[in-house]
């Protein structure tokens, strides 16, 4: 979709450095941490956010969830919060579903 950020760096129109991605899923950085470790997780398809999902994409949120596990994992984080804001009103900012992996002192919801 034209002018979503994560459209955009899915499309490789904004550099970033991805801690992982594939033909389906990216995971990279938030350039606005609200924890210390502060990774997003982003379906390359364009959704909105978790309200829009249809019974179809339950095998790319499950993926999305257990890619958010494995990086946690690889990074020996040993808690960490898994966090889907929903709307304005639940607190997202960007109209693109999204996970957020926090974790260290200090960790806040986003």
């Amino acid at each position: 979709m034209e002018g979503c950020v994560f459209c955009n760096i899915s499309r490789g129109e904004i550099k970033t450095d991805f801690v992982f991605k594939d033909e389906e899923i990216m995971a990279f950085n938030d350039i606005n941490p609200s924890a210390p470790v502060h990774i997003l997780v982003v379906p390359r398809k364009h959704l909105i956010s978790v309200k829009d999902l249809s019974d179809q994409d339950k095998d790319l949120a499950g993926k999305m969830i257990l890619k958010a596990r494995d990086v946690a994992k690889e990074r020996n984080l040993d808690g960490y919060k898994l966090v889907f804001n929903v709307g304005r009103l639940g607190g997202q900012i960007i109209d693109h579903l999204h996970l957020h992996l926090l974790s260290g002192k200090g960790a806040r919801l986003p």
